[in-house]
């Protein structure tokens, strides 16, 4: 009778060892599909308007535009421009006024 209570005993800790197990991995899985979508779409470096290309002229001497997007939000465009500064990628974002969002 104590080798059934110790073989069910046994049964249950191994049960109970792969169902929390199974609920990690689920979790794990879970989390890799949560990504945040921006409203930012792709632009043309040339439809960067002068007074944004000014201020990041000012802001950031000596860097390189890579990249620009622009979203359209209810007060105006914002423009997120990925720039190079010393090999190194950085992000900036502007309102069309020229103001960088921080």
């Amino acid at each position: 009778m104590k080798k059934v209570l110790v073989a069910v005993a046994l049964m249950m800790g191994i049960g109970s060892f792969s169902a929390f197990a199974a609920e990690t991995s689920v979790d794990s899985v879970a989390i890799a599909y949560e990504v945040n979508q921006d409203d930012f779409v792709k632009a043309e470096v040339k439809d960067l308007p002068g007074v944004v290309t000014q201020s990041i002229e000012k802001s950031y001497p000596g860097s390189a535009i890579q990249e620009v997007y622009v979203a359209e939000k209810t007060d105006g465009k914002l423009f997120k421009v990925i720039l190079v500064i010393e090999g190194k990628e950085a992000t900036a974002i502007f309102n069309e006024k020229g103001e960088e969002m921080k």
